[in-house]
C-alpha cells in the first residue's frame, strides 16, 4: 500500500460516516431554523426525522429558531384571505382561506406564528389560530362591543418555558360612553379574559384597522388624521404621535427596536424612525426631531410602471431589512441595506387601501 493511500474499503466506510454525521447535525441542529412547509417536505426523507418533526418538542424548537417573515396574507372586504409567500418552495400554508375556522373571517393582525381573526358574522368572535396547523383558539367574548373593523395588535413572543403559546390582544375601540374616545381592552391568555383599561384617549379620532404594531411594551396604530395612537401596556397610557406624513398608504414597523414608517413620496420610498417620541410635548421653541428619515430608495422605472402619482403605492410591511411595497400590479421587496428592488408577486386584485398581514411560517403549539 503506498503510504499516506487510504484503502478502498476504507474509504466507504469513512464516506458512510461523514454521511450519518452530516444528516446527524441537520437533524439536530438545522431543521428548526427552517418554514413550516419546508419541515413537511423534509418528513418524507426517512422515517427518524419524520418522527422528530412530529413531535412536540421540535414544534416548540422550532417556533424559538425561525423567526423570518414568510409572506403577507392579503384580504380584500368580503372575499376569503389570500397568502403571498416571500418562497412559495419553503414557505407555504395548507389552507389560505382558514376553512378550518368555524366561520368566515377577516384577518385582523399576527405575531410570530399566530393570526387573530374576527368572524364576520354572529357575535364576531375572535379567534387565535395557526394556519399552518389549523389549531385555533376562539375567545371569549369581550366586555364591550369592538365594532365591525377593530384596530388589535397581537403580541406573542415565544418563550423557551412554554410549550403552549400564552399571548395577549389588545384592542383600540371607540368609546360608547364617551365622544370622540378610544378605549382599551386586553385579553390574555395567562388568565383567558378580557380587562378594561382606565385609560381613555380623546386625540385619536378613527384609527386605521389592521395597521397596528408593536415595539417594547407598547402599541401603536395610525389614525385617519395622519397621526399615531400609541398605548403603553406597562404604564397603562395612551398618547398620539404626529409629525409623520404617511398618507393613506403608509406602514408602521419596527427598525433595530424602534418604532419605524414606511411610505413612499413622489418617486422614492422613505423609511424613517422615531428618535425622541417625547418631542410631541417640547416646547415649541425646541429643536428636537421626532423622526429621522434612515433610508430612502428611488423607484425603478419597473416598479414605477408609468404611475402619474403615490397615491398608486402602498408600503405594505416594513422592518430592519426590507419593505414590501405594492405597486400599481406586482409586490416588490426592497433591501433597506443594498438598495436593491425585486419582483416579488402579481397582485393586481389586492385592495390598494388595505393592509397586509405580515407572517411567520411557524409550527407553534396552541
Amino acid at each position: 500500500m503506498e503510504s499516506g493511500k487510504i484503502p478502498n474499503k476504507f474509504l466507504g466506510v469513512r464516506n458512510n460516516k461523514i454521511y450519518m454525521d452530516l444528516k446527524l447535525i441537520i437533524r439536530e441542529h438545522a431543521l428548526q431554523f427552517l418554514p413550516a412547509k419546508s419541515l413537511f417536505k423534509f418528513r418524507g426523507v426517512c422515517r427518524d426525522w419524520k418522527l422528530i418533526i412530529s413531535t412536540p418538542f421540535f414544534a416548540h424548537n422550532q417556533s424559538l429558531s425561525f423567526r423570518s417573515l414568510s409572506g403577507l396574507f392579503l384580504q380584500t372586504p368580503g372575499t376569503p384571505p389570500t397568502f403571498v409567500s416571500l418562497d412559495p418552495n419553503s414557505a407555504g400554508i395548507p389552507d389560505p382561506a382558514l376553512k378550518f375556522l368555524p366561520a368566515p373571517t377577516n384577518i385582523l393582525a399576527s405575531s410570530n406564528g399566530l393570526l387573530c381573526c374576527q368572524a364576520l358574522t354572529g357575535d364576531r368572535a375572535y379567534y387565535i389560530c395557526n394556519p399552518v396547523t389549523s389549531q385555533f383558539k376562539k375567545l371569549p367574548k369581550p366586555s364591550f362591543d369592538h365594532g365591525r373593523d377593530p384596530a388589535v395588535v397581537l403580541i406573542f413572543n415565544p418563550s423557551l418555558l412554554n410549550f403552549v403559546a400564552e399571548f395577549t390582544l389588545v384592542c383600540a375601540f371607540r368609546s360608547a360612553d364617551f365622544d370622540d374616545g378610544t378605549e382599551f381592552e386586553i385579553y390574555s391568555s395567562k388568565t383567558d379574559a378580557w380587562t378594561v383599561s382606565g385609560e381613555i384617549n380623546f386625540a385619536a379620532k378613527k384609527l386605521v384597522p389592521k395597521s397596528g404594531v408593536t415595539v417594547n411594551d407598547c402599541a401603536y396604530w395610525q389614525t385617519y388624521n395622519g397621526g399615531i395612537l400609541a398605548f403603553d401596556l406597562v404604564k397603562n397610557r395612551s398618547q398620539v404621535i404626529h409629525g409623520c406624513h404617511y398618507g393613506g398608504a403608509g406602514c408602521l414597523g419596527e427598525m433595530n427596536g424602534k418604532l419605524c414608517n414606511g411610505h413612499v413620496n413622489g418617486h422614492t420610498m422613505i423609511v424613517s424612525v422615531i428618535s425622541n417620541i417625547y418631542s410631541n410635548t417640547m416646547q415649541m421653541s425646541s429643536h428636537a426631531r421626532l423622526w429621522d428619515d434612515k433610508v430612502r430608495i428611488q423607484l425603478s422605472n419597473e416598479v414605477f410602471d408609468g404611475n402619474a402619482n403615490d397615491d398608486l403605492f402602498s408600503v405594505l410591511h416594513v422592518e430592519s431589512d426590507f419593505a414590501l411595497v405594492l405597486g400599481r400590479r406586482n409586490v416588490y421587496r426592497f433591501d433597506l441595506k443594498t438598495k436593491e428592488i425585486k419582483f416579488v408577486v402579481e397582485a393586481a386584485q389586492f385592495d390598494r387601501k388595505g393592509k397586509g398581514i405580515p407572517y411567520v411560517n411557524s409550527l407553534v403549539a396552541l
